[in-house]
């Protein structure tokens, strides 16, 4: 934790924050010390950017999640569209 935090010009306890608003849930490793994603940490610096503009920590969370499932939202629409295309290319 202590790393990511240095890595990321954050303090543990807003690292500790973010979990316990359960934006990010890092694994454990054996000794119990929090290991933390690529992804978990790009969300980290998101959520660091919404609070340093002054949106509350609850508010960064959603909107944050928010901002995750309109991606998503937009990458399925994108593969169906592929798709609707692909199947429209070998019709006869």
């Amino acid at each position: 934790m202590g790393r990511a935090a240095e890595l990321l010009g954050v303090t543990q306890a807003f690292l500790r924050s973010l979990d316990t608003a359960k934006l990010i849930t890092p694994l454990r490793s054996g000794g119990g010390h929090r290991r933390y994603s690529r992804y978990q940490l790009r969300i980290a610096v998101r959520a660091r950017e919404l609070i340093d503009q002054g949106t509350p920590i609850e508010a960064a969370c959603r909107i944050i999640i928010l901002e995750d499932q309109l991606r998503e939202a937009q990458r399925i629409n994108a593969e169906l569209r592929q798709e609707q295309q692909d199947s429209g290319d070998t019709a006869p």
